[in-house]
């Protein structure tokens, strides 16, 4: 009886220090959904919400729900090995999940870039693509680093995101986005904020060089319309007011990352 004990303990050692890769996954974040496609996993994937995206997935992957509400008994059924949350998934949902005795692990939305890559290095091993997940991370931050390296040196550009018009919402320092801009070469005007709600008033008195405006539909074209009648705000004198694409701003991967980075120092750098 001792010897089976000790066995099972040094089985149990050896297992936890290998790592162990789950094999029936839900994915209820869009962004978590690509980046396991990104590792090529997706053949663990058995469920992900109605806004995730599986052109690239050969195989029949069930809805269970958005990326908020979920639908607790599509779930338990599929019989997951792990779900992955997100902080903007139900927190009654997970616990009501973790209740019956499904594992749910939560990944909240980084912080920053460097955040991005940790979470990505562990959603590699969970998935047993801790390699494939290591070389995504270099390459990215090879060209992330390229990228700076070329930037031009001298006087920032100052610039405005906003994130939502009513009220107005900008982005804050404490978000990924932020780095677009400061890794582009940028001064983010509201990088003192930690919640993003800003005045127009602020706009006026900061009066930046470029104004960014995720993409929100027909709201975006109408505050591009708006911010352009005022004639006195450099952004618009200069013709700098953008729309850009919301879900490429706010929900990277480390791979994304790089295009949209691109894309930012070409509006900042006036290429």
């Amino acid at each position: 009886m001792k010897k089976l004990l000790i066995i099972g303990i040094v089985y149990i050692f050896c297992f936890c220090k290998t790592g162990f890769a789950y094999e029936r996954i839900i994915s209820l974040g869009p962004v978590l959904t690509e980046e396991i496609c990104l590792l090529n996993a997706s053949a663990k994937l058995i469920g992900c919400t109605v806004y995730c995206k599986t052109d690239n997935i050969e195989k029949k992957v069930e809805r269970v729900g958005t990326v908020i509400e979920v639908n607790i008994e599509k779930i338990v059924s599929l019989e997951p090995d792990l779900v992955l949350a997100t902080n903007l998934t139900d927190v009654k949902a997970v616990a009501k999940l973790k209740s019956l005795g499904i594992n749910v692990l939560k990944f909240p939305l980084a912080k920053d870039y460097n955040d991005l890559c940790e979470k990505f290095l562990e959603l590699g091993e969970l998935v047993g693509k801790k390699k494939e997940a290591e070389q995504i991370i270099k390459d990215s931050k090879d060209k992330v680093e390229l990228i700076r390296n070329k930037i031009k040196k001298g006087q920032k550009t100052t610039v405005f995101v906003e994130l939502g018009s009513k009220p107005l919402f900008a982005l804050a320092s404490d978000s990924f986005g932020n780095d677009f801009i400061e890794f582009a070469g940028g001064v983010n005007i509201a990088r003192g904020l930690k919640i993003g709600y800003y005045s127009r008033e602020e706009v006026f008195k900061n009066d930046p060089d470029v104004i960014i405006i995720a993409d929100m539909g027909i709201s975006s074209e109408e505050e591009k319309k708006a911010w352009e009648e005022h004639k006195v705000l450099k952004a618009v004198k200069n013709k700098r007011v953008h729309i850009f694409d919301a879900y490429a701003l706010c929900s990277p991967t480390p791979v994304t990352f790089i295009d949209t980075l691109e894309k930012i120092v070409k509006i900042l750098q006036h290429e």
